[in-house]
């Protein structure tokens, strides 16, 4: 299968509800405990529906998909240690299938249409069985334009320490919802040139001095318009959307969750959306960053967290005795618009807190990313392979591309490096499936940074990562921008001798 028939295929599923659509609303979401499903074996799977739901968006109702066990509980909570066997069953009328973001499962079952995987097929039931991993914070989604119609879910892997732990976990998906359809937002974005954006072809940039001067100014701190550069402007956002989501809500409906005063409080936030970056906000609370994209990292303290799309944050809070209410923001970025939940304590006052903030939210960068540290990096070795790609883009048309993304092949076995250059104006979260990689060069800076599987490049940056050849596959290596990877932001990282 090659790149193009893999693009078209993501665009299955992307229309209207079938008429044979159930509609499930979902119940709540996997905060803190396990599941309360019978315990998984090899003879009996866990059950796990795609569905239609109705959710109240602005006042109006939405219909939107979801992924639901049957008692309407939204996504899984499993064991680390043990199996994944689910078994996925597809109501909603039409094909789709679902990828395990952030667990490692063989090729066969990463869920990635004709990859090799067929679609699953309405009214299909189908069984995953593979090793759960490691503990993390992960989530499931489509791997098709149906993802923007919130066809995502959390996935969380709890360790024998959290279950022991004394704190309070609160699983936040992040989303942007649209009353257009995905399909309509796609052609009016290939059909148009985006406000204010120069119409040139960054694929034909090479990393001339020009351009490394450029990725200096992003390292500094220049975002927006690139200082120096007339007309070089950042896009940060190319879709507005009616409305910005935490958990399925809007901040003018928030979830409130009940805290104890005193209490201590694990964030696990996943940025669902798919074309929208934020910055967590804690507010009063002062947080410690203990893990990104499910991988513990050397705590950071702070109150402000960037996440670009497809990633992952777990943050730590300490909450007063004198208990009270605490909203924690999800700010747009670049907008004013923001989502969000707010945790409270028994008798507090829960005041309204308006979608729309007094700033705009932060540009994201690398200055968090620089400062990680992976808690168990990587055996130190060299890499047998090294590839240098360029992330290329075509504002004009709305094409996007990844020169020298036609020759990854690899052998198991062998220590991968991988150079990204973004050369586009617009930042790209570059998700490799199948495996974790370590950051360890950002903008010409040497580091041993944290591991992950999504890595964000802002214009005009340069990123390194390192990863270890372990499972065997022809994986996905993609932006999680879900427009800019329909329209050829998209590779393979393929071991020689599979597909």
């Amino acid at each position: 299968m090659n790149r193009r028939h893999f693009l078209n295929r993501m665009m299955a599923g992307a229309a209207a509800f079938g008429t044979s659509a159930a509609f499930h609303p979902i119940n709540a979401w996997a905060q803190a405990a396990p599941d309360a499903a019978p315990p998984m074996s090899n003879s009996t799977p866990r059950p796990l529906g795609v569905v239609g739901r109705t959710i109240e968006v602005n006042g109006k109702a939405a219909r939107v998909f979801g992924l639901a066990q049957p008692d309407g509980t939204s996504g899984l909570t499993l064991d680390a240690g043990s199996s994944f066997d689910v078994a996925l069953s597809n109501r909603i009328g039409e094909p789709t299938l679902i990828h395990w973001h952030g667990l490692t499962p063989p090729w066969t079952m990463d869920g990635v249409p004709d990859n090799p995987a067929a679609l699953l097929g309405a009214s299909e039931t189908r069984r995953y069985t593979f090793p759960v991993g490691a503990g993390g914070t992960h989530w499931m989604h489509a791997h098709t334009l149906q993802e923007q119609n919130l066809l995502a879910a959390p996935l969380i892997v709890r360790t024998a320490a959290d279950r022991q732990r004394d704190e309070q976990e609160v699983v936040i998906l992040l989303h942007d919802f649209s009353f257009t359809p995905a399909e309509e937002l796609l052609a009016k974005l290939k059909g148009s040139l985006a406000a204010g954006a120069m119409p040139m072809d960054h694929g034909a940039m090479g990393q001339t001095d020009t351009m490394k001067g450029m990725a200096g100014m992003m390292a500094s701190g220049a975002t927006g318009q690139m200082q120096g550069m007339p007309g070089m402007a950042m896009d940060l956002n190319d879709i507005d959307y009616d409305a910005y989501l935490a958990n399925d809500r809007t901040l003018g409906d928030p979830e409130v969750v009940a805290v104890d005063k005193g209490g201590r409080v694990r964030l696990r936030i996943i940025n669902g959306a798919t074309a929208t970056a934020f910055t967590i906000d804690t507010g009063s609370l002062s947080g410690e960053l203990i893990a990104v994209d499910g991988q513990a990292v050397q705590p950071v303290a702070g109150r402000s967290f960037p996440i670009s799309m497809g990633q992952r944050l777990d943050i730590r809070l300490a909450l007063p005795k004198a208990g009270g209410s605490f909203p924690i923001l999800a700010l747009r970025e670049g907008s004013a618009e923001r989502a969000g939940i707010i945790l409270a304590s028994a008798g507090a006052t829960i005041a309204k807190i308006p979608v729309l903030g007094e700033a705009k939210g932060p540009v994201l960068g690398l200055d968090l990313e620089q400062r990680l540290r992976a808690v168990e990096p990587l055996a130190q070795r060299p890499a047998d392979r090294r590839f240098a790609l360029t992330l290329t883009g075509n504002m004009a048309d709305y094409s996007w591309g990844i020169g020298g993304g036609d020759a990854l092949r690899i052998k198991r076995g062998e220590r991968v490096e991988l150079a990204l250059a973004n050369m586009s104006m617009m930042a790209h979260p570059m998700h490799l499936h199948g495996h974790a990689f370590q950051v360890v060069g950002v903008n010409g800076k040497t580091l041993g940074g944290a591991l992950r599987d999504t890595i964000l490049l802002p214009p005009m940056a340069r990123v390194t990562v390192t990863f270890d050849a372990d499972n065997p596959g022809r994986w996905p290596l993609h932006c999680h921008h879900l427009y800019h990877m329909a329209t050829g932001m998209m590779t393979f990282v393929a071991y020689e001798g599979v597909g």
